[in-house]
């Protein structure tokens, strides 16, 4: 899936992006919370400004994403591979990231 059909989706209301493949996608300013987003790869991802509170990114590999500002409150992290994932400014009260 890309970007473009990846907002597409979103704007019809589907929150449900398991397991995809977004290897160094440029979802920069986008709204996605809510959204579903475990197990999903996300590595080298462009995700500065974007909102994602309350998304669910459990199991996600974030390795190397730009979160810079990036909202995240309340968002689920659990198991997320962050390594080399710059957080610079991001709003993370509330987030979970057990494991």
């Amino acid at each position: 899936m890309n970007t473009k059909e990846l907002c597409s989706r979103y704007a019809a209301g589907q929150r449900d992006f398991r397991n995809l493949n977004l290897i160094a996608a440029n979802l920069r300013n986008l709204n996605l919370s809510g959204a579903n987003f475990s197990g999903s790869n996300l590595t080298k991802a462009n995700l500065t400004r974007t909102n994602l509170s309350r998304a669910n990114l459990t199991g996600a590999v974030l390795a190397g994403a730009n979160l810079t500002e990036t909202n995240l409150l309340q968002a689920n992290l659990t198991n997320a591979d962050l390594s080399e994932t710059n957080l610079a400014d991001a709003r993370t009260k509330g987030v979970r990231q057990a494991g």
